[in-house]
């Protein structure tokens, strides 16, 4: 069911709580609980909760809760997350007189306190399809009061999930013209952020962002921060569109040759980790692509299908697929051929911590790993053939399924991710792809091999660019450690 709205397309809303009104009931403020779109500026989800807000004559709070260890973030993804956060907070209290709240423990009794404390009778909140963020959801409807309606916004993907397809997709091919047909309708301009009408009673509480950053870094420390992306809405702009090195105004020309060459990292967009962290808009990107359209129509035409068909498919597939991080999300003839070619002999087996430590006979897969590890972003393709040698090297599927996403999601910037998930059980259970020549080991799921990858890119220098950053990160590591015991020596 879609709410009615003005400013906001009915179809990008769903209303998950129904309230009942009473008689005399008074209307409450609106509170919007971010957590996958951290952005004030094209963002459906806060666009709709200030209108909502302008409409009952009430006023609007941002609230955000920090999971500490949400799937296994270090200090590399909550770093990040947190320094884009300080900046959202500043913006949002002094450039739109919105205050914002930041709780820590589980949503599910952080945000209905807060709903219940200030009387809220609105809550909205963004959309995400995976399992743990929709159970808290649920329970959150579960917890607040009868008398508070919540709405859930699609602010992440430029066509809203439950718009673009009802059901699980079979592959790009099935979900693009799904896509394409909604893409007049939704692929529009944003309206500008109203400033509230009604001002918020009370003062926010003040928030220590130097000491919450510094404990999640000593805590998250065995992934370090990562230094190559600026976190924040501006620095995503910048990526976007900046003048000395922005993907559309600089780099856009080389992206459909490029972006399949591990050695030139810079051939692709670099907004992924924005991406992730909802730091900028899908939407906004999409806009300011077909803008220039006319220049690079190759280039524009790849990119707008990795964001948002590729993109939306990966969203599509976690919504629909409860098992989308398992074996059991597999299709039946990938499940069929993976089990039937488990307990086939393999050259090496690997453990966790071997993989985890790049310890294997394979200097390309081990550099791969070790670019995840130093850089926080493995190359796309690169990404497919270490998912696929970690099957080959592997006691069967799910192990290698749960091996990957393990590394994946503690080492990748933009990990925990549906695009994570997807890409893991598209290299080792064929998901959105087709069956192949039967073979080893894989039976029919799609082979790659480091023959292939000689054929398509330097190898060596592949290997040889990774190991330089291991040496610029390790220079780093040790000037920091140097710094740290001058200033220690100091007091």
């Amino acid at each position: 069911m879609a709410a009615n709205s003005a400013a906001v397309q009915p179809g990008r809303v769903r209303i998950l709580k129904e309230a009942s009104k009473s008689a005399g009931q008074n209307m409450g403020p609106v509170v919007y609980w971010m957590f996958r779109d951290q952005r004030v500026r094209d963002n459906w989800a806060l666009i709709h909760a200030v209108e909502q807000a302008h409409k009952a004559n009430v006023p609007v709070a941002v609230a955000f809760n920090l999971f500490d260890q949400f799937l296994g973030a270090k200090a590399r993804q909550l770093g990040f997350m947190l320094r884009g956060l300080r900046q959202l907070h500043r913006d949002l209290e002094e450039t739109h007189q919105i205050p914002f709240f930041l709780f820590r423990g589980n949503a599910e009794d952080t945000i209905p306190n807060f709903v219940s404390e200030c009387g809220a009778s609105l809550l909205v909140t963004d959309f995400s399809p995976l399992r743990e963020v929709r159970k808290c959801k649920e329970e959150i409807c579960k917890r607040v009061s009868d008398f508070v309606t919540i709405h859930e916004v699609d602010a992440h993907n430029v066509v809203p999930l439950w718009a673009a397809s009802e059901k699980l997709e079979y592959s790009a091919r099935t979900m693009r013209s799904k896509i394409n047909k909604k893409l007049p309708e939704y692929l529009i301009e944003f309206p500008m952020l109203q400033p509230p009408v009604t001002k918020w009673v009370g003062a926010s509480r003040l928030i220590d962002w130097d000491s919450l950053i510094d404990e999640v870094l000593r805590k998250g420390a065995e992934v370090p921060e990562i230094d190559w992306c600026e976190p924040g809405e501006k620095a995503a702009m910048e990526v976007l569109m900046g003048s000395k090195n922005g993907f559309l105004t600089k780099r856009l020309k080389g992206y459909s040759s490029d972006r399949n060459n591990p050695l030139k990292p810079r051939g692709l967009s670099g907004l992924s980790p924005y991406l992730h962290f909802g730091q900028i808009s899908a939407q906004r990107c999409a806009l300011e692509a077909r803008s220039i359209r006319k220049l690079c129509p190759e280039a524009v035409d790849a990119f707008v299908e990795e964001l948002i068909v590729r993109r939306e498919l990966a969203d599509n597939f976690c919504f629909y697929q409860p098992h989308y991080d398992s074996l059991q999300g597999a299709w039946e003839w990938a499940r069929k051929t993976l089990m039937d070619h488990a307990f086939d002999k393999r050259e090496h087996i690997y453990t966790k911590e071997q993989l985890e430590k790049a310890q294997t006979a394979d200097p390309l897969w081990n550099a791969s790993q070790l670019e995840m590890v130093y850089y926080g972003k493995m190359h796309g393709f690169m990404r497919m053939y270490w998912a696929k040698k970690i099957l080959e090297w592997t006691r069967g599927p799910e192990e290698a399924l749960e091996i990957s996403i393990y590394l994946n999601n503690k080492y990748e910037i933009d990990g925990r991710d549906p695009n994570g998930y997807v890409g893991c059980m598209w290299s080792v259970c064929g998901v959105h792809d087709q069956g192949w020549k039967e073979r080893p080991i894989f039976g029919k799921i799609r082979y790659m091999n480091y023959a292939g990858c000689k054929r398509k890119f330097d190898v060596d220098g592949y290997i040889a660019y990774v190991k330089r950053l291991g040496e610029t990160k390790k220079r780093k590591a040790e000037s920091l450690l140097g710094r740290k015991a001058k200033e220690l020596c100091t007091y």
